[in-house]
């Protein structure tokens, strides 16, 4: 927990940075899945599980401000080079996918020479998860805290290594992520459609409702064939809690561990790296991409984000057991569902409300820490409160009123139009 009550940690409470990453489907301009070969020779914009799955990755900025602008230039970038095709492509700029005549039409990525194991690699997702699942889309937020706000408070703690403080102070706000992340779940949810050939291979496209604001969030998306446990003990514990499903063959590789939250060390991503280099960065995975922002998404969101990581470790936090854990990840998939007021949360003080009440009283929270912060701050606070006060301005809402009608036919004609506006801009 940082020592908030040192004016200079105050002062650098909100010093981090941001890296951003979106993932999103090529078309043709008749809805269907593209089958052409990745055509992007950028670093920044490789792709996912398909080869149609466009992921941007940008770089890391000190602002969210700044990382957003970088992300609206390089999907920008993508909805050109689409739009300049021999065959013109789209963007689907949706979390669910579009109307899929067969599991075939969900093309692996193709990977060749010393990297055809990430093809295999797809392959066995393929056949263990379905490629219509690994077809959502959505956008993961990694975030750090700037190394002099954590050598300073480093230097008022009792620790003597530094590196220790901060996977410690890291592990804390991993635990807090999970304890309250569910929130970020229920404010930048825009899924609540479905073409009917997500469930029902090769028939006829028609607009489908389950009852979820994010499909990919809700106990229909994302998650493994168990319940993750971990270990925040300290690093090493935690990541031999890790290694523990892939030494029992529940997964594969810890890639494949489907989990809203993760620590990552610097550089290229590994439990070994994790555990002799230690934290670098915090990687939240529960944001859909939001079709009324030509990034995709709405930087009030991103903000939002960092303020909620920065009140975890500067709050003092009920302990976080086993049990816990396995009340959050339930926690995750009632805040995917669509009227948050019929579904419930079981807070880390013992409380059960619902995912409306528990949004509300958890931004009050964050209001009164916030209290002596510049306008701006509470003014984002407002925004997201006012989803939970009015639900017709969250974006599930308001998507589900608009595209109801026919999600395929209006997604498509709207897809298009996203793709003119950003062109334009």
């Amino acid at each position: 927990m940082l020592h908030i009550e040192n004016e200079k940690i105050r002062n650098l409470l909100l010093r981090g940075y941001f890296g951003l990453e979106k993932e999103s489907l090529r078309i043709l301009q008749d809805g269907s899945m593209s089958h052409l070969s990745h055509p992007f020779n950028d670093e920044h914009i490789v792709r996912d599980f398909c080869e149609n799955q466009i992921e941007i990755n940008t770089s890391v900025y000190d602002s969210a401000q700044k990382a957003h602008q970088v992300l609206f230039e390089h999907t920008k970038e993508v909805q050109s080079k689409l739009a300049s095709l021999d065959e013109p492509e789209l963007l689907w700029i949706f979390s669910n996918p579009p109307y899929i005549k067969r599991e075939i039409d969900i093309p692996i990525a193709k990977f060749y020479g010393n990297e055809t194991n990430k093809t295999a690699y797809r392959h066995y997702l393929s056949n263990r998860y379905g490629r219509y699942k690994m077809s959502l889309s959505g956008i993961h937020v990694n975030y750090s805290f700037a190394n002099e706000l954590l050598e300073l408070d480093f230097q008022l703690s009792e620790e003597t290594d530094y590196r220790t403080y901060k996977d410690k102070l890291y592990l804390f706000l991993a635990q807090g992520a999970v304890a309250y992340g569910w929130i970020i779940t229920a404010l930048t949810a825009a899924s609540p459609l479905l073409d009917s050939s997500y469930f029902e291979k090769g028939e006829k496209s028609e607009t489908v409702f389950v009852g979820m604001s994010s499909v990919r969030c809700s106990e229909l998306g994302y998650w493994n064939y168990f319940a993750p446990m971990f270990d925040y003990s300290n690093m090493s514990k935690y990541v031999e809690s890790i290694q523990y499903y892939v030494d029992k063959g529940l997964i594969s590789v810890p890639s494949e561990l489907y989990y809203p939250i993760r620590l990552k060390p610097p550089g290229k991503n590994s439990l070994e790296k994790l555990e002799k280099e230690g934290v670098n960065h915090i990687e939240l995975r529960m944001v859909d991409l939001n079709p009324y922002e030509l990034a995709g998404l709405d930087v009030r969101d991103l903000k939002f984000i960092q303020l909620l990581l920065v009140w975890i470790v500067g709050s003092k936090q009920q302990s976080f057991y086993l049990q816990d854990q396995a009340q959050a990840i339930q926690n995750f998939k009632n805040a995917a569902h669509y009227d948050l007021k019929t579904v419930n949360i079981l807070l880390p003080d013992g409380e059960v409300c619902s995912v409306v009440d528990a949004g509300i009283k958890v931004i009050g929270f964050m209001k009164d820490f916030y209290k002596d912060f510049s306008k701006d701050i509470l003014d984002i606070l407002d925004y997201e409160e006012a989803k939970f006060l009015q639900p017709e301005l969250r974006y599930a809402w308001r998507f589900r009123k608009e595209f109801e009608e026919n999600y395929m036919t209006l997604g498509l004609s709207y897809a298009k139009l996203m793709q003119e506006e950003i062109l334009n801009v």
